[in-house]
């Protein structure tokens, strides 16, 4: 049996403040960090421990893992950081808030633009100096494959060469796997491993800080899937998320 744990970062700053985030690097707030303790403490109620463990290039992902691994006492545990983990490109959507967005544009473009799979925000231009060009951690990708917008269809597409190339193969090795992301390089996972289709990964809300175990079989099918938390607490976290980009 294959085991696989994918955690969603803690609440960001910006997860508090209700703006689009995407590859902006804002940290922890004070909940993302308790959110954090909580689901590495949740792993070792089960008795979990990991081989390895993947992260994005965003350090909400990476202080959330390491908050989860001090938990654990696993903070020796390789660390494969990868930018095709990062946080879907929101282009020009970033830093702006998303109630009042949909307040402007309404909630149905807001939830197009959130939870569509194919339709991308407003490009960010390349002129922009938050553009990921312009990031030293970002020098070593080829300028073609770096995003000025994203949907989630193109953020499945840059994800699945690490899932094929490096994922699967520590799976079928074996190893016990912990990814730590966010909600969108998180829910391409997931449609990619339950086979799920654009309309059904629209309605994946994925909670933050709560970690989703998966069991496996030989062929990397679901036997079992389940998170580590309070049904009730799992819940209200889902329907937070989704109610982010509606009007108040």
């Amino acid at each position: 049996m294959k085991k696989l744990v994918i955690i969603r970062h803690g609440e960001s700053v910006w997860n508090q403040e209700n703006r689009f985030t995407g590859w902006q690097d804002v940290g922890l707030s004070e909940k993302g960090i308790a959110e954090a303790k909580k689901g590495g403490k949740a792993l070792f109620k089960e008795h979990l421990q990991f081989d390895v463990a993947y992260t994005s290039l965003l350090k909400r992902a990476i202080k959330t893992l390491d908050y989860v691994l001090e938990e654990l006492d696993q903070v020796w545990l390789p660390v494969y950081k990868d930018w095709r983990l990062n946080e879907r490109h929101y282009g020009n959507l970033q830093g702006l808030n998303k109630t009042e967005m949909a307040e402007q544009h309404g909630e149905e473009q807001v939830k197009i633009w959130r939870r569509s799979y194919d339709v991308p925000p407003p490009e960010m231009s390349m002129d922009d100096p938050r553009h990921p060009k312009n990031d030293p951690r970002y020098r070593h990708v080829p300028l073609r494959d770096l995003p000025s917008s994203e949907s989630l269809k193109d953020t499945v597409a840059r994800f699945i060469p690490l899932w094929n190339d490096k994922i699967v193969t520590d799976l079928k090795m074996d190893r016990k796997v912990l990814i730590v992301a966010h909600g969108n390089s998180l829910r391409a996972l997931m449609m990619n491993l339950e086979n799920l289709s654009s309309d059904e990964i629209m309605q994946v809300n994925m909670p933050t800080g709560i970690p989703l175990s998966y069991e496996l079989d030989d062929q990397l099918k679901i036997i079992n899937k389940k998170f580590l938390g309070d049904p009730e607490d799992v819940a209200k976290a889902i329907q937070a998320v989704a109610n982010q980009g509606k009007k108040h």
